[in-house]
């Protein structure tokens, strides 16, 4: 048995999913899928900041800019490379390690602050000035979504330890949210009108919601699903995300749903794979990656065309995000070297990023 490897969110505790998690046990086999055009002319770029020896890509802006944390052996830091490749490393005050950024196009970014007593969320913004927050009464707030306005959502655990979703507006006021029967509810991500989406407990399921600007709930799940866990919404209120119809046997498909509420079912390419997408652009592309027939990164287009990509040497790709350009990014580790790299896959010719990108391919 080969357990998938976490993404930077997963790796602390910030996923409460134990099914999930059981789910994510999966043999592997092998398979050889070529390579489209498209992929070939791609360029994958590897970086890393320095001393990292494992860096976790989290999020990338319209811009190119991407955010993410990195482990140097002893803690985890923060830091965001611009479209030109220089990479900045950032620490939060009192803080133990970082996780789960999101970075929005105003280059505003925030994220997940471990201290010695609590969990909390921050806020940095394009200065480099950090803010610390909590919703009142939690010791565990964690962000996991900014919009272009400044708007951050994300989970936060109450006294009792249950889950409820949180909005914090760009003045710092938070307001608590949870769909109609919730007995947990855990936020993904949120689009650049405001809505939000995530899954909650209710009873023995997990069922989607995306909640609208207004404050009203639609809930959601895909045929015979007993947990669905939607990943990412685009600005075409198309959600994207995985879900599974019987716990531990059967296996985890991805599904694409648009905003009339019609859902897609994304199969992986081999036979009992399982498929996790996590992001999705305006044009409708998704990255993610699959595995049960050896573990590969993805992109898909909007005609459901899947192209198979890794990183040199990769043997866990994990992509975690991509922009409106087709940039994606995400991290992979590189089973030689013993070391996970960050990466920028590209299907831009800009030659100034293109020499940087080899500058970093020489390094590793």
């Amino acid at each position: 048995m080969t357990t998938r490897p976490l993404s930077a969110a997963q790796i602390v505790p910030t996923t409460r999913n134990k099914p999930m998690l059981a789910l994510s046990l999966l043999t592997l086999c092998t398979l050889g899928l070529s390579l489209s055009a498209n992929a070939q002319k791609a360029r994958f770029i590897t970086f890393d900041p320095p001393g990292s020896v494992a860096t976790y890509p989290t999020s990338i802006n319209a811009h190119g800019a991407i955010t993410g944390s990195y482990s140097d052996g002893n803690a985890s830091h923060g830091f965001v490379r611009d479209r030109d490749g220089e990479i900045i490393t950032f620490e939060v005050p009192g803080s133990t390690g970082v996780a789960q950024l999101s970075i929005n196009s105003a280059g505003t970014i925030t994220g997940i602050s471990f201290g010695p007593n609590s969990i909390q969320g921050f806020v940095r913004d394009r200065d480099g000035n950090i803010t610390l927050f909590d919703v009142v009464g939690s010791n565990d707030t964690e962000p996991a979504s900014i919009s272009p306005n400044g708007t951050i959502v994300g989970t936060y655990y109450d006294a009792n330890g249950v889950a409820h979703g949180f909005i914090r507006s760009d003045d710092g006021a938070i307001q608590s949210f949870d769909p109609p029967g919730s007995t947990g509810t855990f936020v993904a991500a949120m689009n650049a009108k405001g809505e939000i989406i995530g899954y909650y407990n209710k009873g023995f399921d997990q069922p989607g919601f995306v909640r609208d600007r207004d404050g009203e709930f639609t809930t959601f799940n895909p045929p015979k699903s007993i947990g669905t866990f939607p990943r990412a919404i685009n600005a075409a209120d198309e959600i994207i995300g995985d879900y599974f119809t019987d716990l531990g046997q059967s296996p985890v498909y991805g599904f694409v749903r648009d905003r009339d509420g019609e859902i897609t079912i994304i199969n992986a390419p081999c036979s009992g794979g399982s498929i996790f997408p996590t992001s999705i652009n305006a044009a409708g592309v998704i990255t993610g990656d699959y595995v049960s027939c050896g573990t590969h990164a993805f992109v898909r287009d909007r005609d459901g065309e899947l192209t198979t990509f890794d990183g040199p040497g990769s043997t866990f790709p994990n992509p975690t995000s991509i922009n409106d350009r087709g940039a994606i990014t995400g991290s992979y580790y590189n089973s030689a070297s013993g070391v996970t790299h960050g990466f920028l896959r590209s299907p831009d010719h800009d030659e100034e990023e293109s020499q940087q990108g080899a500058e970093f391919e020489q390094q590793h």
